[in-house]
């Protein structure tokens, strides 16, 4: 590998042309490069380690961040010169040595791992100024109720932009604007629009029970302390969990430290915000890939000149230049949405805890079902486990009751178990809210010749084509490759044979429309909340006491809040125990007691049926008789027995290509030279479960190692014999999630 990347860089035409002598230094740019590369500074120029510089590339002029000190061994006179300085504040040493780990631990040059810090390019250029409002010297002591409200906002002393004063003020921007006509504000040009400048840390605590309190406090005292920490904040569905973590937040916030929250998913954010606003005063900064270039731009800036505390994001989030980062959170932690399974290949919840360690700082990781992984750590002290055994304010937790399908059998082409459907018959008589959850898009799953058995398959991957009613499509949910439904059979020839195949979520939506005509139902799944705007929309609605019954995707399966939602109905509770996947058991776990976990949040008890075909398997036992912790024993118990993590490590090995002889030669070849020493073990090559993604055919070797084996090292060996053919690719997983 690390010969791949030296040869790499020679292609890049590293400029040669002298120019007057000053001090060296080495700069790292944001290409698949792994070394960082010397450059003279000009007469007047001064940069130190971390400061982002523009330097000539070939015939190029691109962003970099200087790496230290010249290596030397490029004569003085043959550097070409860092050409300017941006003038931001300078990369912070951890972040730097973070990329640094990252890269190394990833198997990725460090080039491509700063071009993740350096996502936004733009942002490094000086921002157009833009209005924004402070206070006079002298305030008026009469005063209106309003204008007070907006002297109290400006009191940090930072000016801020019109609408985000209006915003925390909760007034229109005109009133704003009119002060400072009046004189009573002083409009002053500014540069950065950070989203999120001064968030009160004393604003509206909420009121703690005496177990949320002692949590809250420990945490605080870990922010307080400073230095790493680790802590697992493990609570029920609905314990508070987000108000207790909160409490960290202020006292960072005190201390001037910015924080980072990472989210797994974009559609819980809605919630969150709301919840944040209320408890600080102004909604934290937001950072996904969904958000448009103009506020990317604003918040990555804020976020390295320190104008922006606090910033809710996905898995990126980790990789913005935080001036003076003071504290980690990293909600949901057990989520699959944190492992990044394309390009570099990492997992934000891990990566998360070693940024906290070289930062020398507080990281808290929350779940209602944390991770195999991260109970461990807990089990072995490396993390401190904090418990909130109770839901906040006396609510209680759901009964869960067991449908077995064997014997509760729903109508012929039908989904819905009598016992179920009377449940909902009778909530909804309640003037109460029904969830019916099945992670599954689309109308059916399979659509297929009812003449000769053919499948209507994608062309470019292994998979089914998912029939959507929604525009009458065929659809690929890995590639998406669409068509429209043939009216005759491929194979055989026969019109109108195809028949839809199980059930997804329209299909389900399709049969409560029948049973109830008179309730107000919603569809929320991706394809139906098809923006943030949208999502937040429905999801208000159904806070609102708009809608009777929701159907949903895992969309709305974790991180929401409905007061009036009392019964959760799982369709198909066995959907994710199919394929003999390492974590299928606790990831089937982990999503159904997350979605159980909306019913009956607050005074009305909630009430959950799993349908099932398996009632006596283990993982519907523990939800039935709420025994997580003996189900996390017994999972931990048979991970030991087979040899796999958290009690070894793994390393996925795909091979791909789109000529499948030359793909298979090389995994062949990976196999036959493979590492086999002791402590370490090769599986492979075999087809991967989906061999065909996206016109490419694939193939998979699995390292298993032992926890002191360093198997990066080996790998990395094992793959530097292999000369790989232009077409064909070689990805590295460390700590594989899935193995499709």
């Amino acid at each position: 590998m690390s010969n791949k990347a030296e040869s790499a860089t020679l292609d890049l035409g590293l400029p040669s042309s002298s120019v007057e002598t000053g001090a060296a230094r080495r700069v790292l740019v944001p290409y698949p490069v792994d070394k960082a590369y010397d450059y003279i500074l000009p007469p007047g120029l001064e940069a130190q380690d971390g400061d982002y510089v523009c330097v000539p590339l070939g015939k190029r002029e691109i962003p970099g961040v200087v790496w230290g000190e010249a290596e030397g061994t490029v004569a003085p006179e043959k550097l070409k010169a860092v050409i300017s300085s941006y003038g931001l504040p300078p990369m912070p040493e951890a972040q730097r040595k973070f990329i640094d780990w990252v890269a190394s631990y990833t198997m990725n040059p460090k080039g491509s791992v700063l071009k993740m810090a350096l996502s936004v390019p733009g942002a490094l250029e000086k921002p157009k100024a833009v209005t924004a409002y402070k206070v006079i010297p002298h305030v008026p002591e009469k005063l209106s109720p309003a204008h007070r409200k907006i002297f109290d906002v400006l009191k940090d002393g930072h000016a801020k932009r019109a609408a985000e004063i209006a915003d925390m003020a909760e007034c229109s921007a005109s009133v704003v604007k009119t002060m400072a006509k009046k004189g009573l504000l002083e409009a002053v040009e500014i540069f950065s629009a950070a989203p999120c400048r001064a968030p009160d840390p004393d604003r509206k605590s909420a009121i703690l029970s005496e177990d949320q309190r002692a949590v809250a406090d420990r945490l605080k005292t870990a922010v307080e302390q400073g230095g790493y920490n680790a802590s697992l904040l493990d609570g029920v569905t609905g314990a508070g969990k987000t108000e207790v973590y909160f409490e960290a937040v202020a006292e960072a916030l005190r201390r001037d430290k910015q924080v980072l929250i990472l989210l797994p998913e974009i559609a819980l954010s809605n919630a969150f915000l709301d919840r944040f606003k209320s408890r600080f005063g102004c909604a934290p900064a937001l950072w996904h890939s969904a958000l448009p270039p103009g506020q990317r731009k604003a918040t990555w800036r804020g976020v390295a000149e320190g104008h922006t505390r606090v910033i809710v994001g996905a898995r990126s989030a980790l990789f913005l230049p935080y001036n003076d980062l003071g504290l980690i959170i990293i909600d949901e932690e057990h989520d699959p949405a944190f492992k990044q399974e394309e390009g570099i290949i990492y997992n934000a919840r891990d990566m998360a805890v070693v940024r906290a360690h070289l930062g020398k700082i507080p990281v808290i990781l929350v779940s209602a079902t944390p991770s195999l992984e991260t109970v461990h750590n807990a089990w072995s002290g490396r993390y401190d486990h904090l418990h909130l055994p109770d839901r906040f304010g006396g609510a209680r937790l759901p009964d869960i009751h067991l449908i077995d399908l064997r014997e509760d059998k729903p109508e012929r082409q039908h989904f819905i178990s009598p016992t179920l459907k009377n449940a909902i018959a009778e909530t909804v008589q309640n003037g109460e809210q029904v969830l019916l959850f099945l992670n599954r898009r689309g109308y059916a799953p399979l659509t297929l010749c009812r003449t000769c058995g053919h499948r209507l398959n994608c062309p470019r991957c292994t998979a089914w084509l998912v029939e959507h009613k929604k525009g009458s499509l065929l659809q690929c949910h890995h590639c998406g490759y669409n068509m429209k439904p043939p009216k005759t059979c491929p194979e055989c020839n026969d019109e109108h044979s195809f028949a839809a195949c199980g059930p997804g979520v329209e299909r389900i939506i399709e049969e409560v429309k029948a049973y109830f005509p008179d309730a107000r139902t919603m569809l929320l799944a991706s394809d139906t909340a098809e923006s943030n705007d949208k999502l937040r929309e429905m999801l208000q609605d159904i806070r609102d006491r708009k809608v009777d019954i929701i159907v949903g995707t895992q969309i709305i399966a974790k991180g929401h809040h409905f007061p009036n939602l009392t019964l959760v109905g799982v369709i198909d509770a066995d959907l994710g125990l199919n394929g003999g996947e390492l974590r299928a058991a606790e990831r089937t776990y982990q999503l159904l007691h997350q979605v159980a976990g909306r019913a009956g949040r607050e005074e009305k008890k909630g009430t959950v049926y799993l349908q099932t075909f398996m009632p006596e398997h283990g993982i519907m036992r523990a939800l039935a008789y709420e025994a997580r912790d003996k189900f996390l024993e017994v999972e931990a118990h048979e991970r030991k027995l087979a040899d796999m993590p958290p009690y070894s490590r793994l390393a996925g090995i795909i091979v791909s290509g789109r000529d499948e002889a030359e793909a298979l030669h090389i995994a062949k070849e990976l196999g036959r030279t493979a590492p086999q020493d002791q402590g370490i073990q090769t599986l492979g090559p075999a087809p991967a479960p989906f061999a065909r993604l996206r016109g490419k055919y694939r193939f998979r070797l699995l390292v298993r190692a032992d926890k002191d084996v360093n198997i990066q090292k080996q790998i990395g060996a094992w793959l530097d014999k292999i000369k790989l053919p232009s077409n064909v690719r070689v990805q590295i997983d460390i700590d594989p999630q899935n193995f499709f």
